[in-house]
């Protein structure tokens, strides 16, 4: 993989520090890379001779996944190499990073939005640009998730993941699902929404899988993995939320003092650890109403809340609603 630019573990139930090599950046990275839930694909199928080009806007909240059914082509942006697709490559932008596809880097592009004026998720599209030059078909797809899902250290991921057909075909699943969603005569009738928007999912979950790996062996990838006492501070946040963490609590844990690790952790991850720990609080609390049926009274305690009204207040802060209206479907917004 070219990186271009489960159940939360029990502490009680494995060794506090695994033996192997790359563990605890695997803990880090299983943890923090878990694909998002998918709330809703827009997909597409491209078939486009030479020559073309079109531009993809930013999108928010959204990753963006090109396959290469047949031929070749160009992914560019700003400030980045441009870099070659052939048959059977797949790349995938995790935030959806602005980006034009075409048959020569340097082509300029038509927007995406005068050839696909309507995208909304849960619908299908088609490309066709006819020319002279060689063809190409492409299954190009967003793929909505809730923002308030994002981890730091996904949001930090390079602009675009490449993954060759070598590297697809050693993963049959991602392969096989990949060649039937861009079957031109994929199968449709009830149900065939929520089975696509699934069989997506599915698809980013196998194609983040190598970079996992790739990852976990190269900890240079991402600045975070550099840092043995961050990178278990953020395992620990992960994995260990309910408990009554303070800042010194956090720091003594990793051996560090509390300056020089509120100093790193903002350098490194992005964010202070307050706010850090707080987002993967509120992260399990989103679950736990849109997921279970447990009541509003047991949630603090699940989540590290020492008081009802401490986890009251905390959450209307952070959505703007408060937790009963969440569960009601009354609409929120992140902080």
């Amino acid at each position: 993989m070219d990186t271009v630019g489960t159940d939360r573990h029990d502490r009680h139930h494995r060794p506090e520090h695994d033996a192997r090599p790359g563990a605890e950046h695997e803990d880090l990275l299983t943890e923090l890379l878990k694909p998002l839930r998918l709330t809703g694909v827009f997909d597409s199928r491209w078939h486009v001779r030479a020559p073309w080009a079109i531009e993809g806007d930013a999108e928010r909240s959204c990753a963006v996944l090109h396959y290469v059914v047949e031929g070749d082509c160009w992914i560019t942006t700003d400030g980045e190499a441009s870099v070659e697709l052939h048959a059977g490559d797949l790349v995938v932008f995790p935030t959806g990073t602005a980006h034009r596809l075409a048959d020569r880097p340097e082509r300029q592009g038509v927007p995406l939005k005068a050839v696909l004026p309507e995208r909304q998720p849960g619908t299908s599209g088609e490309i066709v640009i006819e020319g002279t030059g060689p063809e190409a078909r492409l299954l190009c797809a967003g793929l909505h998730y809730d923002a308030g899902a994002a981890t730091g250290l996904y949001t930090s991921l390079p602009w675009a993941l490449v993954l060759d057909r070598a590297q697809v075909d050693r993963e049959p699943l991602l392969r096989d699902t990949l060649r039937l969603l861009a079957a031109p005569d994929r199968p449709v009738g009830p149900g065939d929404r929520l089975i696509t928007l699934r069989a997506f999912e599915m698809a980013l979950v196998l194609a983040l899988r190598p970079l996992l790996r790739e990852l976990a062996g190269s900890p240079a990838s991402l600045p975070m993995l550099r840092h043995p006492g961050i990178s278990r501070a953020v395992v620990m946040i992960a994995t260990r939320f309910a408990e009554p963490w303070r800042i010194d609590s956090l720091a003594r844990e990793v051996g560090m003092s509390r300056s020089a690790f509120t100093a790193a952790f903002r350098e490194l991850v992005g964010e202070s650890p307050a706010r850090y720990l707080a987002a993967r609080r509120m992260q399990e609390a989103v679950r736990l109403l849109t997921e279970t049926s447990l009541p509003q009274s047991a949630l603090p305690a699940r989540i590290g809340y020492q008081s009802a009204v401490g986890f009251h207040l905390a959450f209307r802060k952070w959505f703007g609603v408060t937790p009963g209206e969440y569960r009601a479907g009354g609409g929120a917004r992140a902080a």
